[in-house]
């Protein structure tokens, strides 16, 4: 999310910076507008504009104690990146929101993070993960490919099945697996496009325009209270 929030001239602060120990604790939302969606992606497209007007982020703690955070995060989606380690695979955590987005029906694409932690691999900054993976070395591509078949498996054995997104050919039978590091911004072009495209190509209806009420939905009740003499209110 840092490395999105910095696009564009008008970046935004730090997520990590504002969060207790770095780690995210609570649902923020974070606005990609679609000049930057199609700035970021224009070497993956082609210089193709998006239709989409932009993405609106919901970003949900991964850490094991905030389950009803990301609950409510998966019921919002329209569609959800999860991020996994590729060095860790998947942990207790991801799991439960895999079960999250199943139940709530919510298509996804995987982030494979870290790449960068992949010994001898070379990063970098805002390259795409098909021009790194030509210039990264075969017996590096043989370490990569050993984290990538062991998630293989790990999905395999919760029902999904995911296939690195450039061999993909029919995105309806196999989950987009995206390689990445959000450290260096290596791949992310890549996650953005692939996000984008999939959210356009199946999730049309949404993304039109419409006549009507507008919906709106709370990710977060504050209650307030007054304390002392002041009257000045504080969320509890």
């Amino acid at each position: 999310m840092d490395h999105f929030r910095s696009l564009g001239s008008e970046r935004q602060a730090s997520v990590m910076d504002r969060e207790a120990g770095g780690i995210t604790q609570h649902i923020g939302a974070t606005e990609v507008p679609a000049k930057i969606l199609n700035e970021t992606c224009a070497a993956m497209t082609g210089g193709k504009d998006f239709n989409s007007p932009g993405l609106l982020f919901i970003d949900t703690p991964g850490h094991h104690s905030f389950t009803s955070l990301r609950s409510r995060g998966g019921a919002l989606a329209d569609i959800a990146i999860l991020v996994v380690d590729i060095m860790e695979g998947l942990q207790p955590q991801t799991i439960e929101s895999l079960r999250i987005l199943r139940d709530k029906q919510t298509p996804f694409v995987v982030a494979a993070n870290k790449v960068d932690r992949i010994h001898g691999w070379r990063t970098e900054k805002g390259r795409s993960f098909i021009e790194s993976w030509a210039n990264q070395r075969d017996d590096i591509r043989h370490f990569f490919d050993e984290r990538y078949w062991k998630l293989l498996g790990q999905f395999s054995e919760h029902g999904f099945n995911i296939e690195r997104y450039d061999k993909i050919r029919d995105f309806k039978s196999n989950l987009a697996l995206v390689p990445c590091s959000a450290k260096d911004g290596e791949g992310l072009q890549d996650l953005l496009t692939v996000t984008v495209g999939l959210a356009e190509r199946f999730l049309d209806e949404r993304l039109r325009d419409t006549l009507g009420d507008g919906e709106g939905t709370v990710s977060r009740n504050e209650r307030r209270k007054r304390i002392g003499q002041n009257n000045r209110c504080y969320p509890q």
